[in-house]
């Protein structure tokens, strides 16, 4: 064990990802670091998937960090989350024990995987001003004309490709001073689930969050004074139904166009991955469907290998 840094569990919404961080964290006596860029919102519970059961393991609590430290409407950013994530990694590590780094956002999988230096972007007035009114199709087209693309996993509002934008013009522009961040020697495991299944699972479970309550979720931020905008900036489930509850679309448009972005948005995210590999990462993937114990053995014995 002591030849890896740390384990991290990634793979697509939907995919079993969190059950398996929280068993192999109970198996090993570990704490899970997230890696999901939505649930760091106190109150965003049910449309993030939080599912804070599952870090309940045999009566056995599992410690969690970088979930619930943010409130609804704030703007974190990748910066904000290499910090954070060096704060909690040295927290366990203090411990003895092997971090585990477990999610989907693939931006904040890599920034600390590959330990990219970056700086804190201000806001940009001037650009905003000049980009606003633009659709998403054309601001997603100025995305594409810059070299490195930091996030384009979740640009699906003309507000999140307009920040990404001020992102890529500001490193374009401003010399970018040498941060500390550490190696990190990680074991990567995905967790690979066959399309139609995933597809299945992530309809299912939208029906049930909604039955849960997702949409008096919503409704219940938005009575705390966070402002339609701001949530749809969140993308998703907060997008499509926070169009909903102010009128702009009907439940059945709701459902519909949000299960669909569900959909491509499990696509990018494997997408994404499928880039770290090309870009020198070594994923060992695991199929959805092999029983916990399987799954856990695996792990071990790859943890073991070295």
């Amino acid at each position: 064990m002591p030849n890896y840094d740390l384990v991290t569990i990634l793979g697509p919404t939907a995919s079993g990802k969190t059950s398996l961080a929280t068993t192999l964290a109970a198996t090993i006596n570990s704490e899970i670091i997230s890696a999901d860029s939505r649930q760091i919102y106190r109150g965003m519970d049910i449309g993030t998937g939080k599912d804070l059961a599952e870090y309940t393991i045999n009566g056995k609590h599992i410690p969690y960090h970088l979930i619930d430290i943010a409130d609804p409407g704030y703007k974190y950013n990748v910066f904000e989350y290499q910090r954070d994530f060096l704060t909690a990694y040295q927290a366990i590590k203090e411990k003895g024990c092997l971090p585990i780094l477990c999610g989907g956002t693939g931006m904040y999988l890599e920034s600390v995987l590959k330990g990219y230096r970056l700086l804190p972007v201000p806001e940009n007035q001037a650009l905003r001003t000049q980009l606003s009114g633009k659709s998403l199709e054309e601001l997603t087209s100025i995305l594409r004309q810059y070299k490195t693309l930091h996030n384009t996993t979740d640009v699906d509002t003309a507000k999140r490709a307009i920040r990404a934008i001020e992102i890529e013009e500001y490193y374009l522009h401003t010399p970018v001073e040498e941060r500390s961040f550490p190696h990190l020697k990680s074991l990567i495991i995905g967790v690979d689930i066959d399309r139609d299944l995933r597809r299945e699972k992530i309809s299912r479970r939208l029906k049930q969050r909604l039955e849960d309550g997702m949409v008096e979720e919503i409704r219940r931020l938005i009575n705390k004074g966070i402002q339609p905008e701001d949530l749809i900036y969140y993308g998703l489930e907060y997008k499509y139904i926070t169009l909903y509850v102010v009128g702009k679309i009907t439940y059945e448009e709701m459902f519909r166009e949000l299960e669909i972005a569900i959909h491509q948005f499990a696509k990018r995210q494997m997408t994404w991955f499928r880039g770290m590999e090309r870009r020198g990462f070594t994923i060992y993937w695991i199929n959805a469907v092999l029983p916990m114990e399987e799954k856990i053995d695996f792990i071990q014995n790859k943890l073991n290998e070295n």
